[in-house]
């Protein structure tokens, strides 16, 4: 009961900081309409493998963007202060559900937009569905925990480039081929399969931030 008590605590700072810095989560936003609206420019007709390359495209580098902030934004008196009242699985674990909902709501918005002036080939719902809610809980916890460690080093934003890139490959692999599944352009029997791929790369990366944050968060 501790733990949930801390985890609310620590959402709702979450989120009183985001309403404070509001030109982040604008800057975002101004990113993926932009980016959506290059597409509408560029394209007379976007076929559907190219409508599921620009659509993961376009969310993964707003992860990145949204996400990027989450330690590196906090100097180290604030950090000394939460590792004093906090228990560390609680600030990591606040973190990973506050970038979920947050990558989630995002990928929504892209879907959204990206549908609207692009065509949507969307044809099985849920699976797509399904897909962005185990995107963006795989961005978030891989970006959270890197953006940990880059938060201790004076050249984090290249830092988080560099380990990032090969923690996503799998996660974004993996998304592709479920998305191309919900378009229906290849006929996957084994489509469960791929979902408890992208279930179990979630779990483990969860398991590692548990295990191995407590340990970061005392450096």
């Amino acid at each position: 009961m501790q733990m949930i008590g801390e985890i609310g605590v620590l959402l709702r700072k979450e989120l009183v900081l985001e309403w404070r810095l509001r030109y982040a989560i604008s800057g975002i936003l101004l990113y993926v309409l932009s980016t959506v609206y290059i597409v509408y420019a560029s394209f007379v007709n976007v076929p559907a493998p190219t409508w599921n390359a620009v659509f993961w495209i376009i969310v993964l580098f707003a992860s990145v963007n949204a996400i990027a902030k989450s330690f590196v934004q906090e100097n180290g008196q604030r950090q000394l202060y939460y590792y004093i009242l906090a228990n560390p699985t609680s600030i990591v674990l606040a973190k990973v559900i506050y970038n979920t909902l947050l990558l989630f709501g995002l990928s929504l918005l892209c879907y959204g937009a990206l549908g609207t002036v692009a065509g949507n080939p969307v044809k099985d719902q849920g699976l797509f569905a399904l897909g962005l809610f185990l995107g963006s809980l795989g961005f978030s916890i891989a970006f959270t925990f890197i953006s940990a460690i880059a938060s201790k080093t004076n050249n984090s934003g290249s830092l988080m480039a560099i380990l990032s890139f090969p923690i996503v490959i799998p996660i974004i692999m993996s998304l592709i081929k479920l998305s191309a599944s919900a378009l229906r352009l290849i006929q996957d029997t084994a489509i469960w399969k791929d979902i408890l791929t992208l279930t179990a790369i979630d779990t483990m990366l969860i398991a590692l931030s548990f295990i191995l944050f407590p340990y970061l968060w005392r450096d």
